[in-house]
């Protein structure tokens, strides 16, 4: 793919104003893996982001305005639908390990052909119901982008979260969904995000177990 100057741009200013810094060869990668969720959405409705330009802000520099406030580890992407924060914390991260889980397989599908085509060695992909899947590994971080509510979120994923592990909630205005977190459960932080191209209320919501 040769992305438009525009997205590329985009691209490098918007990370620019996040602090983020990415090599050409990621930059590349990044604009290949939206240019492959574009022509795979129009037969899979994958995302209801049709234009180019907005899923530059919308997906890919929604996804990297995480990164400075994650940590190096093994990490379950919940809900991870087209592969998002996933792939774009994978490809910025390869000495991090992902799993990205979803229950629709069209989704997964397209996941596992993104990793295929991105050469991402450092991701795996499952279709599964959360709630039901088991794994031998318990993860340092599990995240999740528009999976459910932060109740539910943690409750279903408690058995695969590490005994120092922490949850991460990217969200709008979560404060009514924080009034019913399970009573051992700990909102740690609350980090206010600033996404470029993005104009709504975008927060990170780091959770532990008490």
């Amino acid at each position: 793919m040769n992305p438009t100057p525009s997205l590329a741009q985009e691209l490098t200013c918007g990370s620019a104003q996040l602090g983020v810094e990415i090599t050409p060869e990621v930059q590349q990668k990044l604009l290949n893996y939206l240019a492959l969720l574009q022509k795979w959405n129009k037969v899979y409705n994958l995302t209801a982001i049709r234009q180019p330009e907005q899923m530059v802000s919308h997906h890919l520099l929604d996804s990297l305005a995480v990164l400075p406030h994650l940590w190096l580890g093994h990490w379950l992407d919940v809900g991870c639908g087209a592969g998002l924060p996933g792939v774009v914390l994978a490809l910025m991260r390869p000495e991090w390990t992902f799993a990205l889980l979803d229950s629709n397989s069209k989704k997964t599908s397209f996941v596992q052909q993104a990793v295929i085509e991105l050469g991402l060695r450092n991701v795996s992909v499952c279709c599964a119901r959360v709630e039901d899947w088991q794994t031998r590994q318990c993860f340092n971080g599990i995240i999740s982008r528009a999976f459910a509510e932060t109740a539910d979120f943690v409750t279903q994923t408690r058995h695969l979260l590490a005994q120092e592990g922490s949850w991460v909630a990217m969200k709008g205005a979560p404060e009514q969904e924080l009034k019913r977190l399970p009573a051992d459960v700990r909102v740690e932080r609350i980090i206010p995000l600033q996404v470029p191209g993005l104009d709504a209320a975008r927060c990170l919501v780091i959770l532990k177990t008490i």
